[in-house]
């Protein structure tokens, strides 16, 4: 875990506390113990869990930089990336983790519970259902996904549970500007545009990270999202 606070403090200014690190550390060991069980991730190495998810999801405070969320939404969380890393490094903020897959969402509610966090909700619900629902629906002052969908499908998950003011960032591989430059009219569609790109570095990584960024400037109208499925067959 050394490495791993070298790296967040000099590549991100991250700088990760001992509880946080005993934390980090609880997790990996769960990581890899359910991994055996239930294949949640094909990252099954200490290295490769510290640099492909640990270091990757605390690779969004350059976003945000000084002004973290106080409520964030994961959209497809998977085994808890990068959400529950996030709150990790940031423990007063407010989480909701939205994974469609049982044994994933389990997975989360399990870390929640052993790493004692408070103030997280887990969702086993698809993400254009959870858009719909008053309680979530443009309540988040960011929204974060890794590697779900193309952009612009992905806009559609994210942009309605974004409150005007707020941000949506989508963590991408290489094709992330090229992504980001197709979906800029789904984005107006949907209430947002596009901000920025970050390259990210991870050591040890050799594929090319993005980080990209949209505003939300204005309220989704009411069709969006629409219903499950659709977005994945017919991108806006």
């Amino acid at each position: 875990m050394e490495k791993l606070t070298h790296d967040a403090q000099k590549l991100f200014n991250v700088h990760l506390t001992s509880r946080q690190v005993t934390l980090l550390t609880t997790y990996e060991q769960q990581l890899l113990e359910w991994n055996e069980k239930f294949n949640l991730t094909a990252i099954r190495d200490v290295e490769g869990i510290r640099a492909k998810h640990f270091l990757d999801s605390l690779s969004c405070s350059l976003a945000w930089r000084e002004q973290p969320p106080r409520r964030l939404v994961d959209v497809g969380t998977g085994a808890g990336f990068p959400g529950i890393v996030l709150k990790i490094l940031y423990p007063g903020m407010k989480l909701t983790l939205v994974e469609s897959v049982g044994k994933k969402a389990n997975f989360c509610r399990h870390i929640v519970e052993t790493l004692g966090l408070e103030g997280v909700e887990v969702l086993n619900a698809r993400a254009e259902d959870v858009g719909r629902l008053p309680k979530h629906r443009e309540k988040y002052d960011w929204a974060v996904a890794r590697a779900v969908a193309n952009l612009s499908v992905l806009s559609e998950y994210l942009m309605p549970l974004v409150q005007i003011g707020g941000g949506m960032l989508a963590q991408k591989g290489e094709s992330g500007p090229a992504e980001a430059h197709s979906a800029e009219r789904t984005l107006k569609i949907l209430g947002g545009n596009l901000r920025q790109l970050i390259h990210v570095t991870l050591p040890g990584v050799v594929d090319e990270r993005y980080l990209v960024i949209a505003n939300k400037t204005a309220a989704t109208p009411p069709a969006y999202p629409r219903k499950a499925g659709i977005p994945g067959k017919n991108p806006l």
